[in-house]
């Protein structure tokens, strides 16, 4: 039997499950071709970011910049990017990317969700049509007679709708709790890199309050700083104006006087 008399006999529900399993297994491929290039190096980025903050943020930042194209990469160039962060500025700045980053690998969940809940009421539907078609025929006067033969036939070509709504919606759900699985060990890595890179932030931000250059942090300008630059431009202004001579007055003509 080939696919062309399964869909046949399955009846009218085979339709919508051929569109739902079309939209799940590109869902899927999506989703596989998505994790390879993330699990693909991340622990060596890790590494190489993590050794490198022990001795010079700039180096740091710079290996997070080159791998933004990954998932982990963003997360850590996120509090990088920033100019001498307070920790806590730090802390909040790695907890915003996480959620962002998490919220894209999430991408794709629902629509499984609902492939897995939708394809076997689909299936159930089309059995109880098929039912409802093979039975529709039957008398009381015939039930024990050869004319009934064909009612067992058809209900077994109407079990055809369930059996492929469950084989959708079980495909569906293996691929499902394997990406749930990936997004768990994401959320472990997300987590302990996090960790040590603030860990190391703050075991360093003493020395980077008096030194940032030491360590290859660059100081944002103080707002004092900024209100004595201020200053000393008002007065530096005024003092020109003071020095240059004031504009002769103006008398008026005779004609008007």
């Amino acid at each position: 039997m080939n696919i062309a008399e399964i869909f046949e006999k399955g009846g009218v529900a085979m339709w919508p499950l051929l569109a739902l399993s079309i939209l799940a297994t590109s869902i899927i491929f999506e989703r596989l071709w998505f994790w390879l290039g993330v699990l693909s190096k991340e622990q060596e980025i890790v590494n190489l970011v993590l050794e490198a903050a022990r001795y010079d943020w700039q180096v740091a930042r710079e290996i997070a910049f080159k791998a933004r194209k990954r998932p982990i990469g963003r997360y850590l160039y996120a509090p990088l990017q920033l100019q001498q962060p307070e920790p806590e500025s730090f802390r909040l700045a790695l907890e915003a990317a996480a959620e962002n980053e998490l919220t894209h690998m999430r991408r794709g969940e629902k629509v499984l969700e609902g492939v897995i809940a939708i394809s076997p009421l689909i299936g159930l539907l089309g059995t109880v049509l098929g039912l409802i078609n093979s039975l529709s025929s039957i008398r009381l006067g015939d039930l024990g007679t050869a004319s009934t033969a064909g009612v067992t036939l058809g209900i077994g070509e109407a079990l055809y709708s369930t059996a492929g709504g469950l084989i959708v919606a079980i495909v569906s759900l293996v691929f499902y709790r394997l990406f749930q699985l990936f997004l768990s060990s994401q959320v472990k890595v997300f987590r302990q890199a996090g960790n040590e890179l603030e860990l190391l932030y703050r075991q360093q931000w003493p020395q980077i309050q008096k030194d940032p250059e030491s360590l290859g942090i660059f100081p944002q300008e103080s707002s004092e700083e900024t209100a004595t630059t201020k200053v000393q431009g008002e007065t530096t202004h005024s003092s020109q104006s003071q020095n240059q001579p004031s504009p002769p007055p103006s008398y008026p003509e005779e004609g008007n006087a």
